[in-house]
């Protein structure tokens, strides 16, 4: 299975990508993993609502350049479907049953993701009410995804 992570912006903290290469150096034994990033769109801190739209619709167009056609798409959002360890896992191992040999999971910048992103996307994911700093967010994707696997082959994980 092959597992992409499409994400807005350059990872900057240490300590995250740090945790990032351990992550992605535990996954290699379970899919093939492809983290691609696509440059943010450069915006003052306070914008108009017009203004917002247009960086998340330019964003937007470089993370659909990046999508593969055949790609089971996974946008995460705050206000998509929430899922348990558990159910995670079982989607996953469902989606690749189902012939979906390839899930691209999506991360959008510090303003979220364009409605053309979501309208492509197969499904919305949630990971908390909160609101989490998008590079971070990679880390606790990129942890799920290989706690994920875990459960899938029946290994022990931290529970």
């Amino acid at each position: 299975m092959k597992i992409s992570i499409l994400t807005v912006g350059k990872l900057k903290e240490k300590y995250i990508k740090l945790g990032i290469e351990e992550f992605s150096k535990r996954l290699s034994k379970y899919c093939k993993l492809d983290i691609i990033e696509v440059p943010d769109e450069k915006a003052p801190e306070t914008l108009s609502f017009k203004e917002m739209e247009i960086v998340k619709n330019r964003e937007g167009e470089k993370l659909l350049a990046q999508i593969n056609q055949n790609a089971y798409v996974i946008s995460l959002a705050i206000d998509g479907k929430k899922f348990t360890s558990e159910e995670l896992a079982q989607k996953i191992s469902k989606l690749s049953i189902d012939g979906n040999s390839h899930i691209c999971f999506v991360i959008g910048g510090s303003l979220g993701l364009s409605d053309e992103i979501l309208s492509r996307s197969n499904m919305k994911l949630s990971f908390s009410d909160f609101t989490f700093p998008h590079q971070l967010m990679r880390l606790i994707l990129l942890e799920q995804v290989y706690r994920s696997f875990r459960i899938i082959n029946n290994e022990p994980y931290h529970k």
